[in-house]
């Protein structure tokens, strides 16, 4: 597990800076470091990597690395956990290997297939190759996003890294905020990708590939998910049992390859459906007793430590819990704008900090179930969507009500959702008009669509599977997934994903879907495997999620800071949001437990601490 970064363009970058580009990144590997740069005909090109070893821990493993002929350079993030049956492949094919990590057979993989190697890649990862005779740069991005990676280009400047930051520190960089992202940003939480918060500067899209060559850059999908999902409704495991038994091997042979490693290992256990069936497979497949870790609440309406313990003792891991109070989360927010990179405002991410940086202390490699909610309809939001496509025609016939617009501003949100949701292309993104029109508010303008312009093309008749698939495309890379990568890798921790295996997914899309929303009962295949391993009577419980009492802090310990980054004078100044609607968001908030208001005032919080890191500290001027 690394962070790569790296460039190609016209003008000459010193190799102190590359290297201080590069450590920036020093908390994604602090056991090595790298860089390579070369002038070509047309420009320089410089490659850079900091090293956490979990493969081969010897100086075999350094990065850049190159291949037999001294013709491709690569600089790779992440693990391909297929890469002994491809090493097999390529040694029968004529190619040799010095080191026993899985570097090597991404270089040989790409000189025997091109670009076509990623397909038989099964694992995470961003990944840059440099051609040396075609003075061609290539990236790629594994096919669920978990594995980050930016890049940034302006005329001859093209920059590439696994996070913002090295970006930033390339001399010829243009620090300019992105306008139209700041919408996005609040009422999603985070931005989704292609786009990133900078102007020319972009996110790869999960399952792509780019090729960058002579000053032009072109995208190509190695792997499309909607085409996987659609090619799979014509192999539909229509026997429960079956389906279920397949899902059991896959998911075996998934954690049997993601254990493999020259560091400890352990499993993120917080007591739901997906960590407890990982966490039972991994510690089955160990043949030793497993590390698992969990994180305690003394807020007993969000804790599940408790229920972690009690399935840990069952299972038979060797666990560690943390209790954590406000105090502790809270100190978590002094850094949290620079491991972030850019606004992101899911506070799940402060209790996930904790858990890693605890973790950290015994493992290197964790497990996780992160993935099982939007493969197999687990959330509530799904149980609304089911509602909303039942009662649509409702919601028809009220919206053609003389007056109904004006009566719909005093609704409930929940009945908002359902009467204003009449645009067929965005039927499951529910409850966004109404964060549309606060955000708007909070910004000054008026009517624009923000909402993923992907539903458009997810024509599924059933509005969860479109929901599910929606979310897959964008809130589980660019939120979940992201939450995690950036959390962990703060602390040197590599967090592999079982359920994410590509195969698990496309096997997934086989499952009717009865089989994950059965009468209401969500998850209903995975719920039935679980059980296999662990009693239904520790499992049976209401989802609590990860999170944090934010209207609590806002109103008390937080309300301090937030009247700072609201004030007017430097409102006037950064000229992005209206003083007033900002003063009124924070009385809104005051007054009522809509979480709409909570959600709303905390990324604008985010949002202006990371203004304060990275763009201008305005509050001091004014303070």
């Amino acid at each position: 597990m690394c962070g790569i970064c790296g460039y190609f363009s016209d003008k000459t970058v010193l190799p102190e800076t590359l290297e201080q580009m590069n450590d920036t990144m020093i908390h994604r590997g602090p056991d090595d470091s790298g860089i390579w740069q070369e002038r070509t005909g047309s420009g320089e090109v410089g490659l850079a990597q900091r090293r956490l070893s979990i493969l081969d821990l010897s100086d075999l493993g350094h990065q850049p690395m190159f291949s037999e002929d001294k013709n491709i350079a690569v600089v790779y993030n992440g693990e391909v956990y297929n890469y002994r049956q491809l090493k097999k492949e390529l040694i029968q094919r004529g190619y040799g290997f010095r080191s026993q990590c899985d570097t090597e057979v991404v270089l040989a993989a790409y000189q025997e297939w091109g670009t076509g190697c990623f397909r038989k890649l099964n694992g995470m990862f961003a990944i840059a190759l440099y051609d040396r005779k075609q003075e061609r740069l290539v990236l790629a991005r594994d096919r669920m996003g978990k594995k980050p990676l930016y890049y940034y280009k302006k005329g001859k400047d093209f920059v590439f890294a696994s996070e913002l930051k090295p970006i930033m520190g390339y001399p010829y960089f243009e620090k300019c905020v992105e306008k139209n992202m700041i919408e996005k940003f609040l009422c999603n939480k985070y931005i989704e990708a292609p786009y990133s918060i900078f102007k020319n500067t972009f996110k790869m899209v999960p399952g792509t590939y780019l090729i960058y060559e002579k000053g032009e850059a072109k995208t190509d999908i190695y792997w499309d998910i909607r085409e996987k999902k659609e090619n799979a409704e014509r192999r539909q495991k229509n026997d429960i049992e079956e389906a279920a038994s397949e899902l059991e091997e896959l998911l075996q042979d998934s954690i049997r390859s993601r254990l493999i490693a020259d560091v400890p290992a352990g499993v993120f256990l917080s007591g739901g459906i997906d960590s407890t069936l990982v966490s039972a497979l991994a510690q089955q497949a160990a043949g030793g007793k497993m590390k698992s870790f969990s994180i305690g609440f003394y807020d007993k309406e969000r804790n599940e430590a408790e229920y972690a313990a009690e399935i840990a003792k069952y299972i038979g891991t060797e666990h560690k819990e943390l209790y954590i109070g406000e105090r502790e989360i809270l100190n978590m927010l002094d850094n949290i704008s620079y491991y972030y990179d850019e606004p992101f405002s899911d506070s799940s991410q402060l209790p996930m900090m904790l858990l890693s940086r605890m973790a950290s202390e015994d493992i290197t490699v964790a497990l996780s179930g992160d993935g099982g909610d939007e493969l197999y309809c687990g959330y509530k939001m799904y149980d609304w969507t089911w509602i909303a496509q039942h009662t649509d025609w409702i919601g028809g016939l009220a919206s053609q009500i003389p007056g109904m617009q004006r009566i719909e501003k005093i609704l409930p949100i929940e009945m908002r959702a359902f009467l204003d949701n009449r645009d067929n292309g965005y039927k499951v993104q529910l409850f966004t008009n109404v964060m549309i029109e606060e955000a708007d508010r909070l910004l000054g303008i008026n009517g624009r669509n923000i909402k993923f312009e992907r539903e458009r093309e997810l024509t599924y008749k059933n509005w969860q599977e479109r929901r599910m698939l929606l979310d897959m495309l964008t809130y589980l890379p660019d939120e979940v997934l992201a939450k995690t990568d950036r959390a962990s890798m703060k602390y040197s921790i590599e967090v592999r994903c079982p359920l994410l295996d590509y195969r698990i997914v496309e096997q997934s899309f086989c499952i009717p879907h009865k089989f994950k929303y059965a009468n209401g009962n969500k998850k209903y295949i995975l719920k039935k495997l679980a059980y296999k391993y662990v009693p239904e009577k520790l499992l049976k419980r209401p989802k609590m999620g990860f999170g944090v009492p934010l209207k609590k802090w806002l109103r008390t310990t937080l309300k301090p800071e937030i009247e700072k980054y609201a004030d007017k004078q430097a409102l006037k100044k950064q000229g992005i949001f209206v003083p007033e609607a900002v003063e009124e968001l924070i009385g809104k908030q005051e007054r009522s437990n809509r979480v709409m208001y909570s959600s709303m005032l905390w990324s604008f919080y985010i949002f202006q601490r990371w203004y304060q890191t990275y763009i201008e500290d305005l509050w001091k001027s004014f303070a």
